[in-house]
This record gives C-alpha cells, sequence and structure tokens, in this order.
C-alpha cells in the first residue's frame, strides 16, 4: 500500500466509524423515545391503560358503591372501549399532582375536566374538547358579601377565596394581585365547599358546573352559586376541557381523538352531561361537523 493509498484508507476507516457514531447515537436516541413513549400498541400490550382523576364532581367522583364516574370518566370508557382496551386503571391523585404524575409516567391520560389553557399546553397536549363551560363562584347562602365577580373579591379587603392548587382561578388570583393570605388553598372541590361552609373562606373559585352541582345537592343548603357572575378577569371564560397526554404521546392523542370524534356531541353524549347538570351552553357541538386535525 503507497503512502496515497494508506491515506484514502485512513480517510474511509475515518467516514465509517463517523457514520457508525451517528448510527449509534441515532438508535441509542430512538431506544429512549420508545422508552419513554406510551403508544397504543404498548398499552394494548400491557392490557390496560392507567387513567389519572381528582375528586371535582360532576366531572370526576365516586358513586356510593366505588365506580369512577362523572362527565371525563364516562367519556373515557367509552374512548377506551372503542380503542379495543379491555381495561382501566383509575388513579386518584390531587389535581395539582396530575401533570407531575402523567410527566413521570404514572398515567397515560388525565381525565379530570381540565382546562385547556396555554399555560399547560406548555406542558402537556389535549384531546378535542369535550365540554365547553363559564367560571363560578360558591357562596354562603344569601350571598352576604355580595359577591358577583373577581372585582368583588378584590375590592374587599377582609374577603377570603378558596382555590384549588393548580387551578385556572388559583392562577388568576395570584396574576389580579390577590395577597397570598386571603387565598385559601384546598386540594379538591369538596375541601372548598367545606371552607366556604365553616367561614374558613367567603369563597369557592371553581367552575360552573362543580358548583352548580354542589349547590343544588340538598346536602348543602348552606351555600349557593353567586347570581349575575362574571370573572372579569382574563380570557379564561368560558373554558373549553379535554384529557390530558404527554407530549410525546401525540400518536395516543391523535387514536382517542378519531374514538371520540362522532361521540361528542351526540345525543347519547348531550343526554349523560344533562345528567350530570349540565346546560345546554356547555354542551359542544358534534365534532364530526366541525374541521379536525386528524383525518376521519
Amino acid at each position: 500500500m503507497d503512502f496515497l493509498d494508506m491515506i484514502c484508507f485512513r480517510k474511509t476507516c475515518g467516514w465509517l466509524a463517523g457514520v457508525g457514531v451517528l448510527l449509534f447515537a441515532f438508535h441509542a436516541a430512538t431506544c429512549f423515545f420508545r422508552a419513554r413513549s406510551c403508544g397504543l400498541d404498548e398499552i394494548r400490550a400491557k392490557g390496560e391503560i392507567r387513567i389519572g382523576y381528582a375528586v371535582e364532581p360532576p366531572y370526576a367522583f365516586l358513586t356510593e358503591g366505588g365506580e369512577v364516574t362523572g362527565e371525563s370518566p364516562e367519556v373515557a370508557k367509552r374512548v377506551v372501549h372503542r380503542l379495543g382496551l379491555p381495561r382501566i386503571e383509575w388513579r386518584l391523585t390531587e389535581f395539582s399532582s396530575l401533570q407531575e404524575e402523567l410527566e413521570q409516567g404514572k398515567i397515560d391520560v388525565i381525565a379530570t375536566g381540565m382546562f385547556i389553557t396555554k399555560e399547560r399546553q406548555k406542558r402537556l397536549i389535549f384531546s378535542s374538547p369535550t365540554c365547553r363551560v363559564e367560571q363560578g363562584l360558591l357562596v354562603r347562602k344569601g350571598n352576604p358579601e355580595n359577591l358577583h365577580s373577581y372585582q368583588d373579591l378584590l375590592a374587599k379587603p377582609r374577603v377570603t377565596v378558596a382555590v384549588i392548587g393548580g387551578s385556572v382561578e388559583e392562577r388568576l388570583m395570584k396574576e389580579a394581585g390577590m395577597p397570598g393570605e386571603r387565598i385559601h388553598h384546598v386540594p379538591d372541590a369538596l375541601a372548598g365547599l367545606s371552607a366556604v361552609e365553616s367561614g374558613k373562606a367567603d369563597a369557592l373559585a371553581l367552575s360552573a358546573p362543580t358548583l352548580r352541582w354542589m349547590s343544588q345537592d340538598g346536602k348543602f343548603p348552606n351555600v349557593e352559586m353567586a347570581d349575575s357572575f362574571h370573572p372579569g378577569m382574563g380570557g379564561e371564560s368560558p373554558g373549553e376541557v379535554g384529557f390530558g397526554f404527554r407530549k410525546e404521546d401525540a400518536s395516543l392523542r391523535d387514536c382517542w381523538n378519531k374514538a371520540q370524534r362522532d361521540y361528542i356531541g351526540s345525543p347519547h353524549h348531550k343526554a349523560m352531561l344533562k345528567s350530570f347538570g349540565f346546560v345546554d351552553a356547555e354542551i359542544p357541538a358534534p365534532l364530526n361537523a366541525v374541521k379536525t386535525e386528524s383525518p376521519p
């Protein structure tokens, strides 16, 4: 081998080595992505899908017999059946922990009436909306503090408001400048209701369907929804609600959307929502009648 041949041989070996390194890096990255991904095929192989929820009726709650039900779980049950998945493992957690549980791979889907917001979309991807709701305010019977907007909360220095940790309402209160000592954090809606009943908070800021559900239940005669309520802060109302997924699970989200597309807004879906106290304005139009990202 002469000098020129040796130079060419070394260059060829160096090029092959570089290609080998690139192929190894690509293979490693692919394996890492597959390990992190939780596509539909992988879930089918496991035989179950793990769905996380927090108790917030009528979006998600337990019946007296211990069955998970509500707006989000009932839609999820139908979607899971359509996807051919044999079993759901329901995982109860506090609302403020749901995004972290999803990102850590402890659950595959969030099904608990979560608002689709730009802030949450930095960390999650969402399904097509399943309902469209307004915000509301729960107060003591007779509304003694005369509260009809979030501005009313801010304008009265002694008024305190209960919010669920990680909720849209918590963020709105902080952005509006509500002092921290006037924000009473609760883990779920029932704890917020108890705070209002006991006087620990003057109001509970939450979505209207949840407050309507609680105020219309005869078990809670000492609270009511503030009438003529309008948030007046930010563009969060009305808000769209959907299922949450990890960003790397776009294929699972797309399959979920296809499976729910002809159910959302259908007569059965409308009847189900109304059984949970939703009103006509909160029921979305049929998804198969509007343009979506995924083909039919």
